[in-house]
């Protein structure tokens, strides 16, 4: 969601036109993959992560414009990473530039995103207000959610308009889980409740399938044991509420599309995939357009002459798609590739915790979409399904059906089986041992603990319940800014003090 929409893009909107363009993307992409020029270099990854901004109160601070400009007094062009808004004025976004994992390369992602988090919370200081990787905003009420509580950037205004329209009725947050939410809203202020974390993983186009295919199986696992979001306006709901969240906050179906069964578009998807292209198409087949972005390229007459196409309608189209593990084309260099962005976990809780997030999901998913075995030909994709919302639901005491395991409590296979699998696949990789050990033994310190961001956070509010008599709110409050405090520590989640 990085690309501003002009002014001139608004004036020229034509939705007959862009799905004509839409097509012609699709058909250029598939002239690019017939005569393989899609990069096929050694696997290139890259991280994105969502903050929220705090006031010193605890309450969500609507001042990303702030924070951003101070970033930006020091961020040139040899910095680290580049910061923009995210949807809400109290988010903002951080991509780091794509790398290779071999040698002490996670350990350098950790050490870099430390530097960066450090930079921000300098910059959140002269603001007034506290940075914090979380993953729902625990303080963030139904009272919040207006319209002037977007960013300002014209993307996000034009984003809402879009699925209002779309929608023709208030969005509905409707969910039960230890307690319940029931609230519409006239905007789609609630998805800017949610911050992430994403993984980018390019791989070889003629492996898409596998990999993608993959890391939907992995999707599950990946939830139990990094789940970081379990309040929403006030309330305990699932242990990774952002799912849920992120289902309803964007759905443009009307009453009657849902009752027919057409597709979210904020979904785990429909069935294992045979190319790249599978996804694509469903993004045509089901998905209306929301942003407007109708380019001069003809992108089959730039393939047909040896170039490369931006494919910009297709990339745009497919940006306002928002699957947990999205295709991605993208240029670097003037090579175009295919990259798997995996976006199925929430922001934070320290760099740590989210380098051994990555170093299991890189390498469950090198492991296992290598393998000439793949895990989709041993587990239905209803189960995965299933596995995916079970875990966004019930965290890091989640249930996984499993090839050969049937039902298992996610901690004992990732203990019995899966830490030894994703060290095999940090090595072919190139990961330094010392790496790998260190971060797995973060995921393994967290099922034998029982200790994950969701879980944390439970234990801290009910504490400041019962044993400091404070309210709900109050309470609420006192857990995101000892959250925000112990984050800035660094230690892992699982050591953190209650």
């Amino acid at each position: 969601m990085g690309d501003e929409v002009s002014g001139s893009a608004l004036a020229h909107w034509n939705q007959s036109a862009y799905r004509a363009k839409l097509q012609a993307g699709r058909e250029a992409l598939a002239q690019l993959l017939a005569d393989r020029r899609l990069d096929r270099g050694r696997p290139l990854t890259g991280i994105e992560l969502e903050l929220d901004l705090l006031e010193r109160s605890g309450d969500p601070a609507f001042a990303n414009e702030a924070v951003l400009q101070y970033l930006h007094t020091t961020v040139d062009e040899e910095a680290l990473y580049s910061a923009q808004h995210e949807l809400g004025a109290f988010n903002i976004e951080l991509n780091l530039p794509p790398r290779m994992l071999d040698g002490a390369g996670v350990s350098w992602y950790e050490s870099d995103l430390a530097v960066i988090l450090s930079e921000v919370r300098e910059a959140a200081d002269k603001a007034g207000v506290h940075c914090c990787p979380i993953g729902t905003m625990p303080t963030l009420f139904t009272g919040h959610m207006r319209i002037d509580s977007l960013s300002s950037a014209k993307r996000y205004r034009v984003l809402n308009d879009g699925i209002m329209a779309a929608r023709g009725e208030d969005v509905h947050i409707d969910i039960t889980g230890a307690e319940s939410v029931d609230f519409s809203c006239p905007n789609i202020a609630p998805e800017s409740a949610n911050t992430s974390v994403q993984f980018h993983l390019q791989v070889d186009p003629d492996g898409f399938h596998r990999y993608w295919n993959t890391a939907q199986a992995l999707a599950g696992i990946q939830v139990a044991l990094g789940a970081n979001s379990p309040y929403l306006f006030g309330r305990q709901l699932w242990a990774e509420t952002r799912i849920v969240l992120f289902e309803q906050g964007t759905d443009t179906r009307r009453a009657d599309e849902r009752a027919a069964g057409a597709m979210p578009r904020a979904w785990f998807g429909e069935r294992w995939i045979d190319s790249a292209l599978d996804l694509f198409d469903e993004n045509y087949r089901h998905f209306a357009p929301l942003l407007p972005l109708c380019g001069n390229e003809d992108p089959l007459a730039v393939v047909a002459d040896g170039g490369v196409p931006s494919l910009q309608e297709l990339r745009f189209h497919n940006g306002t798609i928002y699957r947990w593990n999205r295709p991605v084309y993208d240029i670097r260099a003037g090579r175009p590739h295919l990259r798997v962005e995996n976006r199925v976990l929430p922001a934070g809780p320290t760099p740590v915790d989210i380098c051994a997030n990555m170093a299991l999901f890189y390498g469950l998913t090198v492991y296992f979409a290598e393998r000439d075995e793949q895990l989709s030909d041993g587990l239905d994709f209803a189960d995965a399904t299933a596995n995916f919302h079970a875990a966004a639901r019930h965290g890091i005491q989640a249930d996984q059906v499993w090839p050969g395991r049937g039902r298992v409590p996610a901690r004992t296979l990732v203990l019995e089986e899966l830490l030894p699998l994703a060290a095999e696949g940090l090595a072919s990789l190139g990961v330094v041992r010392g790496d790998a050990e260190r971060f797995l033994g973060v995921i393994e310190q967290r099922c034998r603990r029982g200790v994950n961001g969701a879980s944390w956070q439970v234990a801290r509010v009910q504490v400041a319940e019962h044993r400091q008599r404070l309210e709900r709110g109050d309470a609420l409050r006192a857990m995101v800014l000892d959250y925000a405090a112990q984050s800035a520590d660094g230690r892992p989640v699982h050591e953190w003090e209650v």
